[in-house]
């Protein structure tokens, strides 16, 4: 899965029954990304905590800590679970500062995206007793969800502006890790077609230093990373940072270290119903981006494509049927 869960134990620290939030520290030369990265659970949970009992503490703490139990129960659902009374529930939520008990449900199912693995998602999922085909009808629901948020949500202007930005760029480099790596091979060629000079590093961690090593501000870094965001790609972006290259992000929050350190970025969701995350939004994203490449200079397009196309019918990329096999024994 290419989305690195945060570990519990450094995020929210349990010291004599209350909740502190720890730091996240990074390897490498890269600055760490700090406890400033939190959901807006967490967020209200760090703010609020002084005004909080010990045991309206000690109860947050043990939401916080399983979310996958807790983020589809209702307040009495919830109540039971915890052994408390349901009114208890709702002046802990309205003590953190919620209004009501479904904004809460509402930031506690954010919170448990973010912390989920494909463990606990799989884990989460089969305790619903469904079969398996409500799973796959789930499963592509989710992925139209995800679809409709991207075309409700997305900033075309954004697109637009990294479009001129990829014209004027000598060089484009695209991170991505594990299967994030797919996506940055798959924009990565549709570039190259349109005559770009562009490649998603693939190998080592050192391939992907070396590669931003020698980038400049005339070149551009595109990051594809989700969640948390896997190190490799967040740090690529730092040191790309500190090198005055411009950076572009694909993530799924606005809270996000890709949304937090690259100069501008697009929000796809990976929202998923089960161990695996869903990448149709993030496709979606991608074929948008080569589309307006292709459609701001079309002139250029059609001719570099007019090229392939004539290089592609005169040769033996296409698989011609068992006639042709037959005839050419």
């Amino acid at each position: 899965m290419e989305k690195n869960t945060r570990s519990r134990n450094s995020r929210i620290q349990k010291t004599n029954g209350t909740a502190t939030v720890g730091v996240v520290k990074n390897d490498g030369d890269s600055p760490a990304i700090a406890a400033t990265n939190q959901t807006p659970l967490e967020a209200r949970f760090t703010e609020a905590r002084t005004n909080l009992s010990a045991s309206r503490q000690r109860l947050l703490h043990q939401i916080l800590d399983e979310p996958h139990e807790a983020y589809f129960l209702s307040s009495r659902e919830m109540a039971r679970r915890y052994k408390v009374d349901s009114a208890t529930i709702v002046r802990t939520v309205q003590a953190m500062g919620y209004q009501k008990f479904a904004d809460f449900a509402h930031d506690l199912r954010n919170h448990f995206v973010t912390q989920i693995t494909p463990y606990t998602a799989m884990k989460a999922a089969a305790q619903k007793n469904r079969s398996v085909a409500d799973y796959i009808h789930q499963s592509i629901d989710q992925d139209l969800e995800n679809l409709n948020a991207l075309k409700a949500g997305l900033d075309v202007n954004k697109v637009v502006e990294l479009v001129k930005q990829i014209h004027r760029t000598r060089r484009i480099v695209v991170v991505g890790i594990d299967f994030a790596a797919s996506l940055a091979m798959s924009l990565a060629y549709g570039l190259v077609r349109l005559g770009c000079d562009a490649e998603a590093p693939t190998g080592s961690t050192g391939v992907v230093q070396n590669k931003v090593r020698i980038m400049t501000e005339k070149d551009l870094l595109i990051a594809i990373s989700f969640g948390q965001g896997l190190r490799e790609t967040v740090e690529a972006v730092q040191r790309a940072r500190r090198r005055n290259v411009p950076t572009f992000g694909i993530t799924d929050g606005d809270k996000t270290p890709i949304a937090r350190f690259c100069d501008q970025y697009i929000i796809a969701s990976i929202a998923r119903t089960s161990f695996i995350d869903s990448y149709v939004a993030s496709v979606a994203a991608i074929n948008a981006i080569l589309v307006a490449c292709a459609h701001s200079q079309p002139k250029r397009a059609l001719e570099l494509l007019a090229q392939t196309e004539k290089e592609d019918s005169s040769g033996a990329r296409w698989y011609q049927g068992e006639d042709s096999d037959r005839k050419a024994r």
